[in-house]
């Protein structure tokens, strides 16, 4: 472990530079450059509030307030669009790199280090912007919102251990990104982004049950929504889930990484 972190810290100043080359690559050929990366959160943001609160006057229940259920949407949407990022990429994280990996003897994981970085960054603009419209409509949670970190470490945590399980398996097998798509397609579905579990029939509560991501999104939604800490005890199973998850891509790193490059 000390010489995995010692390798990493010798690559730094590689991670760094290949996390702006792809910040600056993903708007270097648009006329307003990084401007979309405003506009785009922005634009999203006014159509949920305009759309939701003014145009169909969605309601929560036992929630008052004309932007609750907007408020409600983006708290759940902003964290999955970060984890579909991270996820979605995840099976090519290696094949994407396979010309550095044959040719330098880098470490692996500091690919999966950049994939973070630059999912987070994305994040973290459209998330301040999400702020931004929480204060000027006098929303804002007040301390609650400290809790939005730990919830992120645990997220994050969750998706980079799947994503590396998905990477490592997507060498040997190319069937694994239409599976991840195809998954993250139920995944939204089964997790409770767009409604509340009050708003379903008890008869399909046992799929929410089994969704360890449930207890995560709702938390989100409570900060933001209810303006109050989430249930801290509700975000174990993930924890545990995630643990299990980090074991198995340790495992299966240590067993695969070393012929992955013949295969790439």
């Amino acid at each position: 472990m000390k010489t995995s972190l010692s390798r990493l810290w010798a690559y730094r100043g590689f991670i760094f530079a290949t996390v702006g080359r792809e910040f600056s690559l993903r708007y270097r050929n648009s006329i307003l450059g990084a401007v979309w990366v405003v506009v785009n959160p922005l634009a999203m943001i006014l159509v949920y509030t305009l759309i939701f609160s003014r145009v169909m006057r969605a309601r929560l229940p036992g929630v008052d307030g004309p932007f609750a259920y907007s408020i409600f949407l983006m708290a759940g949407l902003l964290p999955w669009g970060l984890l579909v990022d991270m996820v979605s990429r995840g099976p090519n994280l290696f094949l994407d790199q396979a010309n550095l990996l044959k040719k330098m003897q880098l470490p692996k994981i500091s690919f999966l280090i950049i994939l973070i970085c630059n999912a987070l960054i994305n994040f973290l603009i459209i998330e301040t912007l999400f702020f931004l419209f929480l204060i000027f409509a006098g929303e804002f949670p007040g301390w609650p919102v400290l809790a939005i970190f730990p919830l992120l470490i645990l997220q994050i945590w969750f998706a980079a251990a799947l994503f590396l399980i998905l990477a490592l398996l997507n060498v040997f097998f190319r069937d694994v990104v239409p599976i991840t798509n195809i998954a993250l397609q139920f995944g939204f579905w089964l997790t409770p982004i767009l409604y509340t579990p009050s708003m379903i029939p008890p008869r399909y509560h046992v799929f929410l049950q089994l969704n360890p991501l449930a207890n995560l999104f709702e938390a989100y939604q409570i900060i933001f929504v209810k303006q109050e800490w989430p249930h801290w005890s509700s975000l174990w199973p993930l924890a545990l889930f995630t643990l299990l998850l980090t074991i198995m891509a340790y495992r299966l790193f240590q067993a695969r990484s070393a012929e992955m490059v013949d295969q790439l």
